[in-house]
């Protein structure tokens, strides 16, 4: 299927590693002009520099600039005055008791996971609804309608994010801007990736017997009893992204390999 991304150029906030990374990958090689974000020079050149390694045409900038902070998106948005469409993937997360998260880490949390992405929208979604046409994409996570009682704080951003993208959407009615949100399940990205490994080298057993011992006692509804990749999440997140979901909008879209107990 041609997705009809060429000559569109997409932000992904967050993309140096893990899903952020796998979906401008995803968007480059469906044509698009990817600008990626990170923390820092260094992180966004290595980025650059793995997508290139496999697709040595695709069509890439970079932007490095901290979006939890409002000195950050002020910095992006100088480098970046336009674009066509804004995947808001930044994040963080942490297992923490309930009783350790500090004010501290509840700010910390919801300026990264849900602030970064209201700034980012409050700039280019008026350009969009100007221009008539403009994708915006949230990075949610089937944490947001099943709270982990081991990361409340992360699962409460995540909530947050549906509540904005539903709302965001109401404000396109009748134009060709769509807002969605994508929720991930369980997903080997590169952080979960050295979490699961730390944890299999500190009790000596191998990474799948900790992926099998998580989906059995964690995660046992999973339909698919695995971690999704990366490549699979950033799928859905491209096809969202082009011109072919025009009929997709204000939608909480999963890819969570079952997890969530509902038929809607």
């Amino acid at each position: 299927m041609d997705l009809k991304l060429a000559g569109k150029t997409a932000l992904v906030s967050g993309s140096t590693g893990g899903i952020g990374l796998a979906i401008a990958q995803a968007l480059a090689q469906e044509g698009a002009s990817v600008i990626i974000n990170g923390r820092s020079e260094e992180r966004v050149k290595q980025a650059i520099d793995t997508i290139k390694a496999s697709m040595p045409d695709a069509s890439l900038s970079g932007a490095a600039a901290d979006l939890s902070t409002r000195e950050g998106a002020e910095q992006l948005f100088q480098q970046v005055p336009t674009i066509d469409i804004l995947v808001n993937n930044l994040g963080i997360f942490e297992p923490k008791a309930f009783g350790d998260i500090t004010d501290e880490d509840w700010l910390r949390f919801f300026e990264a996971n849900v602030l970064s992405g209201v700034r980012l929208s409050r700039q280019y979604l008026p350009q969009m609804l100007e221009r008539d046409w403009g994708r915006i994409i949230f990075i949610s996570s089937e944490s947001a309608v099943q709270i982990p009682i081991e990361m409340i704080h992360y699962g409460m951003t995540k909530t947050a994010q549906l509540a904005i993208a539903r709302g965001l959407a109401e404000m396109t009615v009748g134009t060709g801007v769509t807002v969605n949100s994508v929720l991930p399940g369980p997903t080997r990205s590169e952080g979960v990736g050295d979490f699961v490994t730390q944890m299999a080298n500190d009790r000596g057993v191998t990474v799948d017997q900790i992926e099998k011992e998580f989906f059995e006692s964690v995660r046992p509804s999973s339909l698919i009893q695995r971690f999704a990749t990366v490549e699979e999440v950033a799928a859905l997140v491209t096809y969202v992204s082009s011109p072919v979901s025009s009929a997709t909008n204000g939608a909480a879209l999963r890819v969570d390999g079952g997890v969530v107990r509902s038929i809607l």
